[in-house]
């Protein structure tokens, strides 16, 4: 096998010239030998929202009780909205923060299918989270049921043509709703182009911006995105659960109304009225009362990410997934791995996935060794994808080539044979 020495080096230099490398110390780290991969899933959780938890628990609700809605609460979801609309390129009058992402698609599906209601095809992806699909699904078989979904498939597993994606697309095309970053594999849209796509041919199109926010510059306004929804727990590291957030363009929200008729969205839900009469700005786009200890908590990751700054967190992204691929190409490839995740910088999200049909075991020993090794957290995807999600707010380059050489490691010593297949229930 190859030398790693000089790899070794590459990587001691890169950290030492790392000007995003202070900002790990902003993070609760309580196990300095754990090297963690899986920010693409689950952020770390910042030190800040420890403190802040504590203050929301104990001072806000403890102390100020009922006081706290006015004094703390009511004006939460609008201050991470302004936000989150930095990161994600849009206006601050047009992002609400609440509910699920599942919750918010939902929302937003219904909304432009009744807009677009003379058309009835709505176009997706194979790559498209399952959630996202299953969504749909439900809404066809429940309220738009002479609707048809059609799915823009892979000719390689890996990216999509978005080429043959605008040959799918009509004026029958009612929505067009996508992963900005597929899950699996990290490919990455052109966000511009596809919403052209759209546009050109009358469609509405909605974002998931899930696996790229906080890792990857969006620019919702730039490129004249329709609407998008996102979650806040994992490059924004909002914590487990955390509130997701919705983007519907100024020009639309008056055309546009939210299925799940409630409180929070009525123009004055503290008058009680009997009658709905929905807010005239994007709050008409939340339902019912917040929760607002999970939603305070996504401040903190969104304040670092905005510090740091967006094109500052991409560069070191795809520098440290170059890095990473440059490796596995010298020392994975030869041991029966391939690479899952599109090889141009351009078309890559902040993640890398590896394929072997040894990867859950693989990832099992990585995760917890039978000796006094470092654990390393990756995620698993089936069938058989190990995915190394880059944080470059915590990751820094020696986490990456000490992951590699243990999973060199790992396989040549057949150190996965001591693991069995049985799934656990989150992978």
């Amino acid at each position: 096998m190859p030398d790693t020495k000089d790899f070794y080096k590459k990587a001691i230099e890169l950290d030492k010239k790392d000007d995003l490398s202070k900002f790990r110390n902003a993070f609760f780290i309580d196990d300095e030998r754990l090297i963690y991969l899986d920010g693409n899933s689950l952020g770390r959780l910042p030190k800040k929202s420890r403190e802040l938890i504590h203050e929301v628990v104990d001072k806000q609700w403890g102390s100020s009780l009922i006081n706290s809605w006015n004094e703390n609460w009511m004006g939460l979801s609008g201050r991470l909205s302004a936000k989150i609309a930095k990161i994600i390129g849009a206006h601050e009058d047009e992002v609400f923060v609440g509910d699920s992402t599942s919750l918010n698609l939902y929302k937003l599906v219904y909304s432009a299918l009744s807009i677009n209601k003379d058309r009835n095809q709505i176009i997706s992806d194979s790559f498209n989270f399952p959630t996202d699909l299953y969504v749909i699904q439900g809404l066809i078989d429940q309220q738009f049921k002479n609707h048809d979904l059609e799915l823009l498939k892979s000719d390689d597993g890996i990216t999509m043509d978005e080429s043959k994606l605008k040959k799918m697309v009509s004026d029958q095309t009612a929505l067009i709703t996508l992963s900005h970053v597929a899950f699996k594999s990290s490919f990455k849209y052109d966000m511009k182009q596809v919403n052209k796509i759209a546009y050109d041919q009358g469609a509405l199109i909605i974002w998931d911006l899930s696996h790229s926010a906080g890792a990857v510059p969006v620019k919702l306004n730039e490129t004249n995105a329709d609407m998008a929804v996102g979650c806040t727990y994992k490059f924004l590291n909002g914590g487990p659960g955390a509130p997701a957030y919705l983007y519907v363009k100024k020009e639309l929200q008056q055309k546009m109304m939210n299925p799940i008729w409630a409180w929070f969205s009525h123009q004055k839900a503290f008058s009680f009225s009997p009658d709905y009469n929905p807010s005239t700005d994007i709050n008409r786009f939340a339902t019912a009362t917040p929760s607002i200890l999970s939603l305070a908590a996504i401040e903190p990751g969104l304040d670092l990410t905005i510090d740091a700054g967006l094109n500052e967190i991409r560069e070191k992204s795809l520098a440290q997934s170059e890095f990473m691929i440059k490796m596995i190409k010298e020392l994975l490839l030869p041991l029966g791995f391939s690479i899952a995740s599109p090889l141009k910088s351009d078309q890559r999200g902040s993640h890398v996935s590896l394929q072997h049909p040894e990867s859950y075991r693989i990832s099992q020993a990585m995760i917890s060794p039978k000796d006094d090794l470092k654990s390393i957290i990756p995620d698993f995807r089936p069938p058989n994808n190990i995915r190394l999600g880059i944080a470059p707010l915590y990751n820094s380059y020696l986490d990456v080539y000490e992951t590699i050489q243990r999973i060199k490691n790992i396989v040549l010593e057949e150190q996965y044979l001591k693991y069995d297949l049985t799934r656990k229930l989150v992978t």
